[in-house]
């Protein structure tokens, strides 16, 4: 625990918002709350830069619900991915102010708003049909702090739409090219750019797409340099390793 979480506890305490067990517990706490079902990681986000992240899918309402409600205690921002209508009620019960981003899918409740980034990581999608994944994309990194810049429906089909928001896109310090399909977009707008590339395979597509699969292995056999990959519809860490590198010191 660094010295920051330390001094919140504190304030906390001083307040009457903690009792002294609570901050006993949390003092001696070796960066894990152990909840049984689940065990929050409380030290991830001075390991890392990035908070523990609930993954709603699996999961059931109370059980997101309980884990978001410990973290928001500890002073955890909370994001939860893949998260339905039904746990999100359930969250909001316990957290009034928690956000619901129903085309990412994802919960967010941030007592206080990071400051952004001046640089912006470039979010791609080759078509309205990626849009759930490329929102899942834009809301963790705004959430991580970082400016986002949204470049959606111009994949290769009527490629003339992509070279129109070129100026957009190269002043990215990171792009995130989100595509199903057959995933060409990502290896062109690789050959277009100087700047890291993260393509995410989207598993939008006919039968032959395989779910994502085509997509996915059309990116990892990109010719353009520059070009990286994360897993089919991973939008969050696609969205966690822009913002790594958006945040690397010049």
């Amino acid at each position: 625990m660094d010295k920051a979480e330390i001094i919140r506890l504190l304030e906390l305490f001083s307040k009457g918002e903690l009792n002294q067990d609570e901050i006993a517990e949390q003092l001696s706490s070796p960066g894990v709350e152990n909840m049984g079902f689940a065990a929050i990681d409380t030290g991830r986000i001075s390991r890392t830069g990035i908070p523990e992240v609930i993954f709603s899918l699996g999961k059931t309402p109370e059980q997101v619900s309980e884990i978001a409600f410990r973290m928001q205690k500890r002073g955890i921002p909370i994001l939860a991915t893949r998260a339905t209508t039904e746990v999100f009620e359930s969250v909001q019960e316990k957290i009034p102010g928690a956000i619901y981003y129903p085309e990412a899918r994802a919960i967010v409740y941030q007592p206080e708003k990071p400051s952004l980034t001046e640089s912006y990581i470039a979010v791609v999608s080759a078509g309205t049909s990626d849009m759930p994944v490329a929102e899942e994309a834009v809301i963790t990194a705004e959430f991580l702090g970082n400016k986002v810049e949204r470049i959606y429906d111009v994949g290769v089909a009527g490629i003339h739409r992509l070279f129109h928001r070129m100026d957009l896109i190269r002043g990215a310090r990171v792009i995130i090219v989100v595509a199903g399909m057959e995933g060409a977009l990502a290896s062109v707008v690789g050959g277009l750019v100087d700047k890291p590339v993260i393509g995410v395979p989207c598993s939008t597509g006919y039968g032959a797409n395989f779910g994502g699969v085509s997509a996915l292995l059309s990116m990892l056999n990109s010719c353009a340099s520059g070009v990286s990959v994360v897993n089919i519809d991973n939008g969050f860490g696609a969205a966690c390793q822009a913002s790594l590198v958006n945040k690397l010191e010049r």
